[in-house]
């Protein structure tokens, strides 16, 4: 709907007219007028006198036209459209998330079927970033080295369609959790100091990269961003043998104790997860930690029109002071008589 964003401007409407009676008629007078030399010819040319009540009538309708846009651009119109929802911002979240060799493990299962780590990290963190309305997420994946998928971003449905497409050995087998670490800590560094988290994600040890996990942690840790870690990978289960059934450790090369470094340096926690619905949990469990910003503000975005009354206006006055000068122009060109 098109409204006026200052309405009280139409109260100068009947100003004209306000003056006009208050104020003393222009004083008649030669003393201040211009001597047009070309006056007489000029009367001669305007008409009688019904003529030039006509041509006043012209020029005050006119004017009060030209008066009446004026105002309107004074009083602002503006289309404003439907109501759009405006994030509120909240928390800076990054995610990085193992991509090495030993995530395309199938220790897990989905409705009794054997289901890789990465393919239920995928569905849990899916559901992470889903709810996390209000927040900036984005996307770090590593194993050999660490790269930014996704920088932070309000778009949480770009960041899930880009852990969507990622697959296991991407950059590697191997696990640089420090460099994901340092990463990640790029992206969040000049970011506003309050809520920053790093959710870290790893079901192994870090043995490639140049940066050392703790010395990273203690980098996030100075700078005041929160890390939580998560141990992915199912615990000890017996499995059948060519020796027999045997007891085995799908997760023997998780290292927990300097996940749990990193999350203590940080002010973060650390979350084992062995199953679907462990994974799950922890993410609820971050949920709760780090609230979810607050419901979007509605704004309705505003056009501004002014310029249309305004313009016309200028072109009504050049036109009645082309109309009110060419004719007078016209009478003074010199006729030239044959010989």
């Amino acid at each position: 709907m098109i409204t006026f964003l200052w309405p009280l401007a139409f109260l100068l409407l009947p100003l004209p007219f306000v003056l006009r009676y208050f104020l003393k008629p222009a004083d008649k007078g030669l003393g201040g007028a211009l001597k047009v030399p070309f006056f007489a010819s000029l009367s001669r040319d305007l008409g009688s006198r019904a003529d030039r009540i006509t041509t006043s009538w012209w020029k005050l309708a006119a004017a009060s036209l030209v008066w009446l846009l004026m105002v309107t651009a004074v009083a602002r119109p503006a289309y404003v459209g439907p109501e759009v929802p405006l994030p509120v911002e909240g928390r800076d979240i990054m995610m990085a998330i193992d991509l090495s060799g030993s995530m395309a493990e199938q220790d897990f299962a989905v409705g009794g079927k054997p289901t890789t780590r990465l393919g239920v990290v995928k569905d849990a963190a899916d559901a992470f970033i889903e709810r996390r309305k209000g927040d900036r997420v984005g996307l770090v994946l590593f194993s050999n080295r660490a790269y930014l998928q996704a920088p932070l971003t309000f778009d949480r449905q770009a960041v899930r369609d880009l852990l969507d497409q990622a697959e296991v050995g991407l950059t590697g087998q191997k696990t640089a959790i420090g460099d994901a670490i340092a990463v990640s800590l790029k992206r969040l560094k000049d970011r506003p100091a309050e809520g920053r988290v790093l959710v870290l994600l790893t079901d192994g040890a870090n043995n490639e990269g140049k940066m050392d996990p703790i010395q990273a942690a203690e980098l996030a840790a100075k700078l005041g961003i929160r890390i939580y870690t998560i141990g992915v990978g199912a615990g000890p289960m017996a499995v059948n043998t060519p020796m027999g059934r045997q007891m085995v450790n799908p997760s023997a090369d998780l290292d927990e104790g300097t996940l749990r470094k990193i999350a203590e340096l940080t002010g973060g926690e650390y979350f084992r997860a062995t199953d679907v619905n462990g994974l799950a949990q922890v993410y609820r469990s971050i949920d709760k930690l780090e609230p979810i910003g607050a419901d979007p503000v509605h704004v309705r975005p505003e056009v501004a029109l002014y310029f249309w009354p305004a313009g016309l206006a200028l072109l009504l006055t050049a036109l009645a002071a082309l109309f009110a000068t060419v004719p007078a122009l016209i009478t003074q060109r010199p006729v030239h008589k044959e010989a």
